[in-house]
């Protein structure tokens, strides 16, 4: 899903989660854009930035099907 976001310098731009995360934490953009309106950054409450951990727990993990052979 891509976010809109404004930059300081009065440019918008379309990005992905993770670089919008990046970009927060960098201080390199005013704000961005929520289903229901603008945030400011150091203005508005932020979510909590997604660690490396929680990333990694939010992954999928793969199913062990059993097998569809019969037994002999």
């Amino acid at each position: 899903m891509m976010i809109r976001v404004l930059y300081h310098d009065g440019r918008y731009d379309m990005v992905k989660r993770w670089t919008l995360e990046m970009l927060i934490e960098q201080n390199r953009i005013q704000g961005f854009r929520r289903a229901n309106g603008w945030v400011r950054i150091g203005k508005d409450k932020l979510r909590a930035p997604m660690s490396s951990k929680s990333r990694e727990d939010e992954r999928r993990v793969p199913v062990d099907y059993p097998s569809t052979s019969k037994p002999h």
